[in-house]
């Protein structure tokens, strides 16, 4: 016979939790909600499938917060499972709506699969696929043989697509194509927030709006307002032109952009490019502001020029098609044939027009020009001009120790095929050159007359014509003092040489260079194409 142990305190309150935690979760269960049919036409046991009853004509079946309605509906004993064919409509909530041709719900899992021409809306929100599985619990839909989302305005197309309902948001990937009457869209991933009507994007995305194709590897579009914010490889594009960057910020509505890292602005149709780190834009005033190691080239099939400033800003001219470019602060430019700084400048495309503002100067081969104010002309048939006004200044150099100089009021020179052919002196003007005879200099001739031509031959004077009666003297060199070897304001910058195009971003000091601290010869010859 055997004896009951006595439990201690201790055995006594374990087992008794446990017998509770056993009658909970009895009473949990037997509380689980089980199919309901709320109406069929008639019902009929089918003896093929086990457990199985077969529910005929207008079929209403309830399960939790899900009603189902269909034309005909197997149940099976003992689970949640209905199998619903002919006009079958899934209800779930205020707002979802499912419908297909036939579906397999399995309450047990909350889990529902709709077939053949199946519909969900949800709020504004209308997809369409063939194949859609449903988690009921989560609520996300999940489709991978093609659907389509529409809205009111939008149009969303993709291979695969899930969406999640409660976030409001639908992720679309492979064989993206989206379009409004504002956009076309293709992409091989995207999600699409269907409150705010957002694009964001998960991969290379390429989107055309009426005026720009925008293209990138991330970011975000507003398919209502236009504005974007562009990463990972961006770039917005036209016929005419072409902006990238490491980052691009846009609004259609009021035109305003912004680029940083690594921006690249460029006109075809007037051939340049403004390069910085940092473009502050307006597409509707058509006005760009770079700043941060700012570039502006200027590029042809011969030569490009390419120029820095702290600021450059690009304007529309009032010849249409035309651009003007502002440079501001430190500027400094370099091309093969031509040098120059100064701390403002202002380009004009439909001229070829350069004005150089405050202490310009300019090289071009062994000629420095300054003068109060110089502008460059270049034309297609003739002659580039070099206009130098008020204090003008040409020094030429020959070795280390002599120069030629011509000082006057106002200056016009001539280049051909990039070398400094004659100068033409109009007012107080003065030369200072070496005298030859053959190859042997015989002397430093000082002249001066109001009005002079020069004419140089492989970058040395060669002839010189005074239009009015000149004053002036030879003198032997073993007479000449340093005195006597420059003009009053002489002043040789060669350390302010731009030497390369990537010498443009150096900052050299100001100071006048005296001939025997000139360290460099001009710059070697560093031809481009457009890049």
């Amino acid at each position: 016979m055997y004896k009951i142990k006595s439990l201690s305190n201790s055995q006594f309150r374990f087992t008794l939790v446990l017998f509770l935690s056993i009658l909970a979760f009895s009473a949990v269960s037997q509380e689980k909600k089980k199919v309901e049919i709320i109406q069929a036409g008639s019902l009929q046991e089918n003896a093929s499938i086990a457990n199985a009853q077969r529910l005929i004509d207008s079929v209403i079946i309830k399960h939790n917060d899900i009603l189902m309605y269909c034309d005909s509906a197997y149940t099976y004993n003992g689970t949640n499972r209905v199998d619903a064919f002919g006009h079958v409509h899934i209800n779930q909530g205020d707002t979802l709506h499912l419908y297909a041709k036939k579906a397999f719900y399995d309450g047990d899992n909350n889990f529902a699969q709709a077939i053949h021409n199946v519909i969900l809306k949800n709020k504004d929100i209308t997809l369409t696929t063939d194949t859609l599985d449903y988690d009921i619990e989560q609520r996300i839909g999940y489709y991978d043989c093609k659907g389509t989302i529409v809205d009111s305005t939008n149009t969303l197309t993709s291979q695969i697509g899930k969406y999640y309902l409660n976030d409001d948001v639908i992720h679309f990937t492979d064989s993206v194509k989206g379009f409004d009457k504002n956009y076309t869209l293709s992409s091989d991933d995207i999600r699409y927030n269907t409150t705010t009507e957002v694009i964001y994007l998960d991969g290379p995305t390429t989107i055309q709006d009426s005026t720009n194709t925008l293209y990138a590897e991330d970011g975000w579009y507003n398919t209502q307002t236009g504005e974007a914010n562009l990463s990972v490889n961006p770039k917005v594009y036209n016929d005419t032109q072409l902006l990238t960057a490491n980052d691009i910020s846009y609004n259609k509505e009021n035109g305003d952009g912004m680029a940083t890292g690594a921006v690249h602005m460029e006109d075809y149709e007037n051939r340049t490019i403004v390069e910085g780190n940092k473009v502050i834009f307006n597409e509707l005033t058509e006005i760009a502001t770079a700043t941060d190691s700012a570039v502006f080239i200027v590029y042809n099939d011969a030569d490009s020029l390419y120029l820095h400033a702290d600021t450059l800003r690009t304007l529309p001219d009032t010849i249409e098609g035309a651009n003007v470019v502002k440079a501001f602060y430190g500027v400094r430019f370099f091309r093969n044939d031509i040098q120059g700084v100064c701390d403002s400048l202002i380009y004009y495309s439909k001229d070829s027009l350069v004005q150089l503002h405050s202490n310009p100067v300019i090289w071009s081969e062994n000629h420095q020009l300054n003068a109060d104010y110089i502008e460059l002309r270049q034309f297609s048939n003739s002659p580039d001009e070099m206009h130098l006004r008020r204090n003008s200044f040409i020094i030429s150099k020959m070795d280390s120790a002599r120069f030629d100089q011509i000082k006057g009021k106002d200056m016009i020179g001539f280049v051909i095929n990039g070398k400094l052919n004659n100068v033409d002196v109009d007012g107080n003007g003065q030369t200072l050159y070496y005298a030859r005879d053959k190859e042997a200099i015989i002397g430093l001739n000082h002249a001066e007359s109001s009005k002079i031509a020069i004419r140089f031959k492989e970058g040395q004077i060669h002839k010189i014509s005074f239009l009015t009666q000149p004053e002036g003297e030879l003198k032997p060199l073993v007479d000449l003092t340093e005195a006597d070897k420059t003009l009053s304001g002489f002043e040789w910058k060669i350390k302010l040489r731009p030497l390369s195009k990537h010498d443009i971003f150096r900052y050299p000091t100001k100071q006048s260079v005296q001939p025997e601290e000139e360290a460099k010869e001009k710059p070697a010859a560093n031809k481009r194409s457009k890049e």
